[in-house]
């Protein structure tokens, strides 16, 4: 009898599918459950679950039982509605408590200096206000750079202009005070503020030219986390000179693009955008 010959592990199976690719497809429609659950924002009802997934109530029913077997989902007693399970509240917590949001977008900034060419900075809340964690240089000379440690004004500055939009006016306002050392805002500050929040609140981005530092142009976006943390923000800086409204309009948009994606792996929903 001839020996059976053994199957390089590289080897595509009969349907051509790499072993290294294949999967469980159980587990994947289960997770189609868990993520109407997620999106339905709140206890559903089996019908409810079974149309969101495009199953049949009976199927939907299956994964369910399954689900809630293993703690990732909740039956009501009561009214009979499914929610997320005490094993899934578990994981969640865990993955927060393992997310180093920093490190995770900051993963992504050269990325965006290769896509854009230009600077790319990442800041975070501090008690003074914005504080520069990281800086990737681009391929074009600015006449300075912002050391990363360095705390940047909230009125003057692109992530100042994020951070007033997304950030409780309480801690703003306490901030405002201390940098421009005075003991209560005047109206004409309080109304620029309130522009600049309008402003990024409804363009997505704010935008400073000489800001800081004369001819140089920043837009800002802010990456949301998934619980109640202030989010970070992001800022591209380039030369003032020899950006056109057109190009300029491109990289604002490739920034946005950017700045979701990285909020979207922090677990962000889109449900917040400000606290």
């Amino acid at each position: 009898m001839a020996a059976e010959r053994l199957r390089d592990p590289d080897e595509p199976d009969g349907n051509g599918v790499p072993p290294g690719r294949q999967g469980i497809q159980s587990v994947e429609l289960a997770m189609t459950v868990l993520r109407a659950l997620e999106e339905g924002r709140g206890p559903m009802s089996l019908t409810q679950i079974a149309g969101a997934c495009g199953m049949q109530p009976s199927k939907a029913h299956r994964y369910l039982v399954s689900l809630a077997r293993v703690g990732l989902v909740a039956q009501s007693p009561s009214s009979g509605r499914y929610d997320m399970g005490p094993a899934m509240r578990r994981l969640g917590v865990e993955s927060l408590r393992r997310m180093d949001e920093v490190a995770l977008v900051s993963d992504h900034l050269p990325g965006l200096r290769d896509r854009t060419s230009h600077a790319v900075n990442l800041a975070v809340w501090g008690d003074h206000g914005p504080v520069v964690v990281r800086w990737e240089y681009g391929a074009h000379t600015l006449p300075i750079t912002v050391r990363v440690g360095a705390t940047m004004p909230l009125l003057n500055s692109a992530m100042g202009g994020a951070f007033l939009a997304h950030v409780p006016e309480r801690l703003t306002e306490a901030v405002l005070r201390g940098q421009l050392e005075v003991a209560a805002l005047d109206a004409p500050t309080l109304k620029r503020v309130a522009r600049i929040r309008a402003d990024v609140l409804r363009e997505g981005v704010a935008t400073t030219v000489g800001g800081v530092i004369p001819g140089v142009t920043s837009v800002a976006a802010p990456v949301f986390t998934a619980g109640d943390s202030f989010p970070l923000v992001v800022t591209l800086v380039m030369p003032g000179r020899g950006v056109s409204e057109q190009e300029f309009a491109g990289l604002s948009a490739e920034l946005l693009r950017s700045t979701r994606a990285m909020s979207e792996e922090l677990g962000h929903s889109g449900g917040r955008d400000r606290p």
